[in-house]
């Protein structure tokens, strides 16, 4: 039988709050999801990836991302003009 590290008591709600031990192991935070595995009387919890970070990456940009410098140098180039076309 595994070694029990930790225990706690259902509420009203039948909810359980997982020890913090708990959650280290699992690299369970606030918001993850776990799914539960039932063998003959004991519980597996078993953590499921976030959709967003098993997708990340998988959909290619429709186009390339601003290049955000040239567009500050060609603001600050129009402006100067204008400064200078004022005076």
């Amino acid at each position: 039988m595994p070694k029990i590290i930790n225990k706690t008591a259902l509420t009203k709600k039948s909810q359980i709050t997982l020890p913090k031990q708990i959650r280290a192991i699992l690299k369970v935070k606030p918001g993850d999801q776990v799914s539960f595995e039932i063998e003959g009387k004991e519980v597996k919890i078993i953590p499921l990836p976030s959709l967003l970070e098993e997708n990340f990456g998988k959909v290619k940009p429709k186009r390339r991302p601003e290049n955000y410098k040239a567009l500050r140098r060609n603001f600050e180039k129009k402006v100067g003009k204008e400064v200078l076309g004022e005076y």
